[in-house]
């Protein structure tokens, strides 16, 4: 039985923090287990990326008390901001890194100093760095000049789900981010404004807790806008309610200014729910194409509320596009691939690093 030590921030072993790397980094550990590997999780504590002298302290100690050889998969949240720890521990360890969120081009909630020095010394280091798209994999390249060898990329998967029966109308708007500017709610709120002439409502799932104040004005800002009684913000959603969240929409809305990937894209897709997104990062990846080339949603520049109104009003007004594009993403929901995918491509780059 190969052995692995898992070593991330607190949303590892807490489901009620449904980050989409905290999602990935449960799923990838349970899927190892699944398949023999014996996985050692291990919470860093601390605020991440902003520990403390304590929490680096922990880690250090966490780290050296792992035998010469073990192989350490550690989240680059934690990783790219401790070269100091890091790189001397490469030299024994078998390192790799797995990148939800370059600290490179991080938003400026995760901005921490020196980031791209930090970050480039720790992937240099690594045996192996692992993102979870192709958009991350060639800005890594290009950023730090990394052997291609060295860097791959293990999408996420998708859970079935059930269809989505969607509404005539098409006016049901869901969007399943943290309430954040680096998230773009106000980007959307505006795109929303400009279409109140329409009948739609939008839930906005999320955490709203990240920028409270960014939250309380963006709440101010719909009720002048006269949209306020249109809008919801349930806050963090997970479970059960968040399936009768998709189950209950007509499409996907997200006007994020940056995405590492975006699993919320294919969680609606793979219900047969459509996207409105912007084209950032690896967000038109996520989305991909139907088997004849369609795109089962419509991609914006980032930043364009009027882009973003434009293709919120084509949906709401054109029956025939909601229909194709519901065609599209049904079609693109045969082609998602399962949490098995990652998995199988992680656990082939950790065997290689065992016995490297």
């Amino acid at each position: 039985m190969s052995t692995l030590h898992v070593v991330g921030t607190a949303g590892l072993a807490d489901p009620s923090k449904p980050s989409g790397g905290n999602i990935y980094n449960r799923r990838i550990c349970h899927g190892l287990t699944t398949i023999g590997w014996q996985v050692i999780q291990h919470v860093a504590p601390g605020c991440w990326p902003w520990p403390d002298r304590a929490s680096v302290q922990a880690l250090g100690r966490l780290l050296a008390g792992m035998g010469d050889g073990a192989v350490v998969l550690v989240d680059g949240l934690i990783a790219s901001t401790m070269p100091g720890i890091l790189v001397p521990e490469a030299g024994r360890l078998r390192l790799a890194v797995l990148v939800h969120i370059s600290l490179g081009e991080a938003p400026p909630s995760y901005s921490v100093a020196h980031a791209q020095t930090r970050e480039a010394a720790v992937l240099c280091a690594a045996q192996y760095v692992i993102t979870t798209s192709w958009s991350t994999r060639e800005r890594l390249l290009r950023r730090y000049a990394l052997p291609p060898e060295k860097v791959h990329v293990a999408q996420p998967g998708v859970d079935p789900a059930q269809l989505a029966s969607g509404t005539d109308r098409g006016g049901e708007l869901l969007c399943v981010a943290p309430v954040s500017s680096h998230k773009g709610h106000d980007i959307l709120l505006a795109a929303l404004a400009a279409t109140a002439d329409l009948p739609w409502r939008c839930v906005c799932v999320g955490p709203l807790n990240r920028d409270p104040v960014f939250v309380e004005r963006l709440r101010l800002e719909a009720e002048a806008a006269g949209v306020g009684g249109r809008i919801r913000f349930p806050g963090v959603q997970i479970g059960d309610d968040l399936a009768h969240a998709y189950a209950a929409a007509d499409v996907l809305v997200l006007a994020s200014r940056g995405e590492t990937y975006g699993m919320v894209v294919t969680e609606a897709l793979a219900r047969g729910l459509p996207v409105i997104a912007t084209a950032v990062g690896g967000l038109p990846e996520a989305l991909g194409q139907a088997s004849d080339g369609r795109r089962p949603g419509l991609l914006v520049p980032p930043e364009d509320s009027v882009a973003l109104a434009a293709a919120l009003r084509d949906w709401l007004v054109d029956a025939n596009l909601r229909h194709r594009l519901r065609e599209a993403a049904r079609e693109r929901r045969s082609t998602l691939s399962r949490w098995d995918a990652p998995t199988d491509r992680i656990a082939r780059l950790l065997a290689q690093a065992a016995t490297s």
